[in-house]
Formats: structure tokens, sequence, C-alpha cells
């Protein structure tokens, strides 16, 4: 049964008076924001969907309000599920500001299964009303607008045709020794089928990247000729999984049926693997970022060049952030593949406009952004100071309106998106994305821009009341 909240403790709370124990002001403020009953009832309603019947029949389940402010505390902190675990159970401020109190906290597991019931849609939505609580507060107005994009990594070792075989025949091998376990004498399958080929393709491997690494030609042939090897030996796993897996699915056991949906899944992918190989290394192909596979388990992951010098290819997926004076980011939109900076100016304004009702007094982007269409879009729907730098060769009415003071001072309060994005990163986890899969990696995103927003809000208040 799902449990709303805990009961009030009047013996931790007379502690807590005693040990005269005060919560940080800022996390008092983090506090009070959660306590918006809006907020709760977007991460409820995702939490009754865990089963059919979760809001009436079972045992109580780990309180809606607990698992909401546990999230908080770990994104805050930037803490593992492990971590917030322990943080929690070891301090009196963070159990009061959970609503613990003396009760068990929730074990990192269950925290794992009720945070991946909430819905990236549902964060979203979350951020809208913390945006309506932080214009309320007056935090913010609304009236200043800068976006800008940056690119997430997938938490994905580098990518390499050798690397991503060898995990093809780790993966289906090691399906392959579960599956001989679970069908044992009802299959009529030889031995052979369910081998293990890792160590020839590791082997093959590490011969292939030795041998490539070097300039001669002869030691070129010798890379291709392994490389070559190395395909045979995934191909040749890919035909024992498909055996295999025609002998699963007959099967009408959980295991049985759970080991053939493994391979179902991998299958197609490592194929893919082996043909943009083939196509890679021994037709000389230069195949396109759009129909390469660069993980295995994170299939969504995009190639994307910026041309940066420390890191020229990125591997994960471009995030537009949308952020208003206040330091508040109102918006994120996780991008698939590496789409024109262009196409982001529309929706950006549009978003700000359903959220505030109004346009923004000041816009402004990057010379990446920059059309003479969105300069005239962002007119149009009534913005005064459009800041768009126009890149490239400008006229001379093009230079004395990009050095008007009104413009400059633009440019510079946009800089400080650059600095809002480095603090994301480094304080909330965005540089590497640690959940899986496309929701994961857009509730990952969420969960970080939502820490900043309740620090900034929080922070906001102290800073005026004090």
């Amino acid at each position: 049964m799902l449990q709303d909240r805990y009961g009030t403790d009047k013996y931790f709370d007379s502690i807590i008076t005693q040990l005269m124990i005060e919560m940080d002001p800022v996390l008092a403020q983090i506090d009070q924001l959660l306590e918006d009953e809006e907020l709760y009832q977007l991460i409820r309603a995702d939490l009754a969907e865990r089963y059919p019947q979760t809001e009436v029949t079972g045992r109580k389940s780990t309180p809606v309000e607990v698992i909401i402010r546990i999230l908080a505390v770990k994104r805050l902190y930037g803490l593992s599920y492990e971590k917030v675990e322990k943080q929690v159970c070891d301090s009196l401020v963070l159990r009061l500001f959970c609503r613990v109190y003396f009760n068990e906290v929730p074990d990192d597991t269950t925290l794992i299964r009720w945070a991946n019931l909430i819905q990236a849609e549902t964060l979203k939505k979350f951020n809208r009303r913390l945006t309506e609580l932080a214009t309320q507060l007056k935090v913010t107005k609304g009236r200043k607008l800068r976006t800008d994009g940056t690119v997430i990594e997938s938490n994905i070792h580098p990518p390499s045709d050798s690397n991503l075989l060898v995990d093809g025949v780790r993966v289906i091998g090691r399906t392959l020794s579960r599956a001989r376990n679970v069908l044992r004498e009802n299959s009529s399958l030889n031995k052979s089928v369910f081998r293990n080929r890792i160590r020839s393709a590791r082997r093959l491997a590490r011969q292939a990247g030795e041998a490539l690494r070097k300039r001669s030609e002869a030691a070129r042939k010798k890379g291709v000729e392994t490389y070559r090897k190395l395909v045979n030996v995934t191909q040749a796993t890919i035909k024992q999984a498909q055996k295999v897996m025609a002998e699963l699915q007959a099967q009408a056991t959980p295991q049985a049926e759970k080991l053939a949906e493994t391979l179902e899944t991998f299958i197609p992918r490592v194929e893919q693997v082996v043909e943009q190989t083939i196509r890679r290394v021994f037709e000389g192909e230069q195949v396109p970022a759009t129909e390469k596979i660069v993980s295995l388990f994170e299939p969504h992951t995009s190639i994307i060049c910026r041309s940066k010098p420390r890191k020229p290819v990125e591997y994960g997926h471009k995030v537009w952030i949308d952020e208003v004076d206040g330091g508040i980011v109102t918006r994120w939109e996780v991008l698939e593949g590496n789409p024109n900076d262009t196409l982001q100016w529309t929706p950006s304004l549009e978003n700000h406009i359903h959220q505030f009702g109004k346009p923004p007094t000041q816009a402004s982007a990057d010379r990446g952004v920059y059309s003479a269409p969105n300069e005239q879009k962002a007119k149009d729907l009534g913005v005064k100071r459009v800041i768009l730098p126009k890149p490239g060769y400008k006229s001379e009415k093009r230079k004395r309106l990009e050095n008007q003071r009104w413009f400059k001072q633009g440019r510079k309060w946009h800089n400080g998106v650059e600095g809002r994005i480095s603090v994301i990163k480094r304080c909330f986890d965005l540089h590497r994305c640690l959940d899986h899969g496309d929701a994961g990696f857009d509730k990952w995103v969420g969960w970080g821009i939502i820490a900043n927003n309740l620090r900034n809000i929080g922070r906001s208040v102290v800073a005026k009341s004090g």
C-alpha cells in the first residue's frame, strides 16, 4: 500500500530541540519548497503506478514524502544511492529534512526501484512548478532569457570496433553459459554451441590493436587480417546464440524467457557492430556517425563533434538549456544526434512565453544560433532586445547595432550561461550520465537541473531575508 508520509515523532522533535540542532538556512528553504502539494502529487502519481493495486493493498511502502526528499538530497550533494542511504541514516538533520525521523531509512535498492518509476515528463512538470514558485518568491521575473547547448556524456568507454566486438562476444558468451545451466537435459544442442569465445576475442583484439599502432605496411596488413579473424569469431558466436535463442523460446520458464530476451536484444546490436567493422576496416568506407553504434549497452549514444580542443569528439547527447534571471533553468531538452543550434531558438522563446505568459524583454544566444529568420521571429513574438551576434562578415549597419551599449551589456550577461552549465556539471553530476537508456538519460539531466533550481531558490530567499 502506498504510504504518503510518516506521522510526526514528538520524541525525535524533543531530541532535536534539546541538542539545539539547526538546519542549514538554504536547506531549510528547500525543505519549505518541497512542502508544496502540487510537487508532491506529481511524484505520487508516478509512484502509484508500481503495481495495479499499489494504492489500496499490500504492506505499507516507503512514504512518498521520504522518497522525494531523499532523491533530492542525493543530487543536491552528489551522492550515490548507497552513500545517500548512509548519510541520511547517520545525520539527524537529514533525517528531519527527509521526514524519516527514527524510522528505518530505505536501502539503496529500494530507492532505485522507486526512482525508476518517476518519468522524465513528470520531472519537467516538477521543474515548471519550481519555476512558478521561484516567480512567486521573486527569485526571478522572467525578464531575461539566455539559452545555450552542451554535451553530457554517456557512461561508456571510448569506442573502437575491436572493443565493441569483444563486448559483443563477452555478453553473448556469458548468456550462453547461463542458458546451458537452464536448458540442461531439455536441449538437443551439442555442447560446442554453448562455447564461450571471449578469450579468443580478447587475444585477437589485443593483437589487432598492437599491429595497427605500427606504421609499416606489413603491420597494417597483419592488423587487418587479425581483425578478420576477430569478426569471424564474433559471427560464430552470433550463430551459436541464434540456435540457443530458438531453444530458449521453446521453453516456458521465466529464466529461459529472460535469457531469450537478452539474446534478442543484443544479437542485432552485435550484428550492427560487425557490419560497421566490415565497411570501415575491410572496405575502407567512412561510415557516417548516424549509422554507427558506439555502445552495446547505451545504443542511444550519439557521436558529437564540436571541434573542442581537448575533446574534439564526445559520446553522449547534446542538451539544450534555457536560463532566466535568478539562475533558474526553466527548460532542458535532450536532443537526438547533433542538430543545428539555429533550430533551438524558437522552442526556447515559445516555452518562455508559455511559462511566464509573456515574452522576455531580453533574449540572447551565441553565434551558432544567429540567423535572420531567428532574429525576426524573436521580434515578432515581442522580444525588445534580441542579442544574437552575427558570425562572419558584418555590414556597417550590423557593426553599429552590435556596438550599442545594450547589445554589449546583453552579451556580457549571456556569457554567464557558460558558468551555469559548468556549475551544473560540476556540482550536480551532469558531466556524465550514470543512468541507463534514453529515458534514464533524460531523468538524470532532469534531477540535476531540479537540484540546481532548488539550491538557487534557497540561496536567493536566504540572501533576501538576511
